[in-house]
């Protein structure tokens, strides 16, 4: 493995000076997150779901999210005319497959977006890969299964699955845990930034795609590392709530606002001294 960090400064840096309007079709438990986390960054949300709307709202957009995290028949139809649409313009969709494998319903209707949408990234779960990659999976809820987890040990097989899908999506995957992995179809970045306590709040994979979103959106000539940058940054920001959290005895909410404070605050100084990014040649 080779480590780097002042490589991503600058896809930092050009994210914050090109400020992105994002258009989110997310579940109602963390839109307000991505809005806010957006905001903190730099850049801009837009909320729409409406059929009636979201061709009209993705036209002025820069990039599109489409989260099934609270899933609806009538989204489905929304995420599909808002995805057509964003390919027409030629804006990154990134896709969020909240919970795929859980049910039926969210099985199928991933796979219905990745049929009638191009993606140019794929972000969740190991358990939510495995279940776009194979169409089946062991996804409990929406987080994933302790059996599925990346570790040192299925870091290759899990390197391997991702490059082959990214191939088969034409699109940048990127599974995330406790270990994260970013992946095209020529090579693969590992992130171990991040902290444990980040799974105690809701949200923090949900505000990861809205922000994956602006970055790729700024450094369309650059997707893979922007992902990376992107996932680096929300690692980071989860590191140093956490520890603002123990130094002062709060609790979780408050890990939520530190988040979203660091970053608002983070620079690309903070990506050059915490970020922990390791290329797989």
């Amino acid at each position: 493995m080779i480590q780097l960090n002042k490589n991503f400064v600058d896809i930092f840096e050009n994210t914050q000076i090109k400020p992105q309007l994002v258009h989110n079709i997310t579940n109602y438990v963390t839109v307000n997150d991505c809005a806010n986390i957006l905001l903190a960054m730099g850049s801009s949300p837009i909320m729409a779901d409406d059929i009636e709307e979201v061709e009209e709202i993705t036209t002025i957009c820069s990039a599109l999210v489409l989260n099934i995290g609270t899933l609806n028949s009538r989204t489905v139809e929304s995420m599909i005319a808002a995805g057509k649409k964003a390919n027409e313009l030629g804006h990154p969709v990134i896709l969020d497959p909240v919970g795929a494998g859980a049910s039926k319903f969210r099985t199928e209707t991933t796979y219905q977006l990745l049929k009638e949408v191009k993606f140019a990234v794929i972000r969740g779960n190991i358990s939510e890969i495995k279940t776009v990659y194979a169409g089946a999976g062991t996804t409990k809820g929406v987080d994933a299964d302790v059996n599925d987890e990346v570790t040192d040990e299925t870091l290759d097989t899990t390197v391997t699955l991702a490059k082959e899908l990214a191939e088969r999506a034409g699109a940048v995957i990127a599974v995330t845990g406790a270990m994260d992995l970013i992946a095209d179809a020529g090579k693969a970045y590992v992130v171990k930034n991040g902290h444990h306590d980040m799974s105690k709040i809701t949200g923090t994979g949900c505000m990861l795609s809205a922000m994956t979103a602006a970055y790729v959106a700024a450094n369309p000539e650059k997707a893979l590392e922007a992902v990376v940058c992107a996932v680096a940054s929300m690692g980071i920001a989860g590191e140093l709530a956490s520890r603002q959290v123990t130094n002062n005895q709060l609790g979780t909410g408050s890990l939520r606002t530190f988040i979203i404070d660091n970053i608002s605050t983070m620079t690309g100084k903070t990506i050059e001294t915490y970020a922990k990014i390791t290329l797989i040649p």
